[in-house]
């Protein structure tokens, strides 16, 4: 069993609202264009999703970027930074106002800077009584996660009782983590350079034949995914033999240079003492939906 600072941590809360779904601004208001230079008018980030849950498919809606369930944000911009940091995913977040007050949901992600959310999955039942600017408090726990025997190792956005069900392992000095599939550097879209602590990472599907050579066809929110040669200790950027793992939060793009957003949870530098410390392991039931039993687990 993983040793962690776990007991060390503080739980402290933030807060957020369910943010408005919005249209990007000019220079293609309101349209999308596409990797082929084709226009299109679809449903873009934010606001309640009714019928996309994280273990639903990633690929395939007719929308741009769809955060599963809810997705929240704050109004005051330190407010707002600290909601996206502070928050791991795999923590309890409780509706504070509006029809469905006290109900409790999962926070499952964080998408990136131009949609700026923290990612909550509810039940049906509640998300049919959620309204927009419902006041949602996170119970945040994970900032500052550490596991014993790794110092190279950076563990981010996750909460301690998410990693101790996700099946990670230690193995003569190496941390076998179960994914569902191991992605090259040359995958990653946008959000390199950007923030590894409340954003994300897009996963570059347009290029032909990317899908089935990756095995990223039956892609799902909620998977766990591993990048080779890409550290993410800050901003993330291709480093030769690092290795990151992330959480498939919110749904594919038709632009270029996006797709499917991820979360990183795990970075590893390789240095001459501690080479290869992350070792994927494929597993196609790494996804946390299955693991907390949330969204549209089966």
């Amino acid at each position: 069993m993983l040793q962690t600072n776990k007991d060390k941590l503080v739980k402290i809360s933030v807060m957020g609202h369910i943010d408005s779904p919005v249209f990007p601004p000019v220079p293609w208001t309101p349209h999308f264009i596409s990797r082929d230079g084709k226009p299109s008018l679809l449903p873009y980030v934010g606001g309640i999703v009714y019928n996309v849950r994280v273990g639903d498919p990633a690929l395939g809606w007719a929308g741009e970027v769809i955060e599963p369930a809810a997705s929240i944000r704050n109004k005051d911009p330190q407010a707002h930074r600290a909601l996206k940091v502070f928050s791991s995913i795999g923590n309890q977040a409780v509706v504070m106002t509006g029809r469905a007050r006290g109900a409790k949901g999962t926070v499952t992600g964080k998408s990136g800077r131009f949609a700026d959310h923290v990612i909550i999955d509810f039940p049906p039942e509640t998300l049919d009584n959620l309204g927009l600017g419902d006041s949602i408090l996170v119970r945040a726990c994970g900032l500052g996660l550490a596991i014993d025997g790794f110092p190279g190792l950076r563990v981010k956005n996750l909460s301690p009782e998410l990693l101790e069900q996700m099946g990670v392992t230690a193995q003569n000095g190496r941390l076998q983590v179960p994914v569902v599939a191991t992605l090259p550097p040359e995958m990653m879209g946008a959000g390199a350079g950007l923030d590894s602590d409340g954003g994300a990472l897009q996963i570059q599907t347009g290029a032909p034949g990317a899908l089935e050579q990756y095995g990223l066809t039956g892609l799902r929110l909620g998977d766990v995914i591993a990048i080779h040669d890409y550290e993410a200790f800050q901003a993330p950027g291709l480093m030769r033999g690092a290795m990151s793992i992330g959480v498939v939060c919110h749904c594919d793009s038709m632009r270029a240079g996006f797709g499917p957003g991820m979360t990183v949870i795990l970075s590893a530098r390789q240095d001459r003492s501690a080479a290869n410390v992350i070792e994927p392991v494929r597993d196609l039931n790494a996804n946390i939906a299955r693991i907390l039993k949330i969204g549209a687990y089966r």
